[in-house]
């Protein structure tokens, strides 16, 4: 009988995984493009802590890819179908609120900030509506996981690896938004930034309507 390796991972395993990792983390989307809108509107901290919605809707996929749980949505069409309609559906609400946004000065002085719950919420639901999210965890992780070893640790450090790369492209979304930010200072400068990015986010509805399995 074969003997069973320990789950220690292997150094060129992660020499290949990190900077494919982290182009995915930072390649723009729904996410990354909230990260830089809220620090336009709220700041930088406040932007980078409400990133941690989307970094607890990951750690959740991470567990149920682990689990081989994950496997329920690549095989059935029905429940993918219904994520991602769900996901695009929300997206096309920001949008739509973005869009809507109040621009002027008296406006904004009668509107209450947003709460951080509620920023990190707006995260972790977009985040956990796009069912191609999860598919990373069970198409692309796994492909760096050695079937000879255990299994589990080696997910727990691919995953804390995913993590950590994702909070620094939270960071750098949010610095760049932050930057943007004398940019679109005038309420003309704001009424384009937010009809761009709803015009973002609602193509990134269509795509994620349009996607499959």
């Amino acid at each position: 009988m074969r003997p069973r390796h320990n789950g220690a991972m292997d150094g060129t395993t992660l020499l290949f995984f990190v900077p494919a990792c982290f182009a995915l983390n930072m390649a723009p989307g729904p996410n990354n493009l909230l990260s830089l809108g809220n620090a336009t509107r709220y700041g930088f901290g406040r932007a980078c802590a409400a990133g941690g919605g989307r970094l607890l809707a990951f750690l959740l996929m991470i567990a149920l890819a682990s689990a081989g749980l994950a496997a329920v949505l690549q095989t059935s069409e029905r429940l993918f179908t219904v994520i991602k309609v769900a996901g695009a559906l929300y997206l096309f609400w920001l949008a739509w609120q973005l869009w809507r946004a109040p621009t002027t000065p008296s406006a904004e002085a009668t509107t209450p900030p947003a709460r951080l719950a509620a920023l990190a919420r707006q995260e972790f639901l977009v985040a956990a509506g796009n069912p191609k999210a999860i598919l990373i965890f069970t198409a692309f992780l796994p492909q760096f996981v050695d079937a000879g070893r255990d299994v589990t640790p080696q997910f727990a450090v691919l995953g804390a690896l995913f993590l950590a790369l994702e909070l620094v492209a939270i960071a750098a979304y949010a610095w760049m938004g932050l930057h943007l930010r004398r940019w679109f200072a005038t309420p003309r400068g704001k009424r384009l930034f937010n009809r761009t990015s709803g015009t973002l986010l609602a193509g990134a509805g269509v795509g994620l309507l349009l996607s499959r399995r």
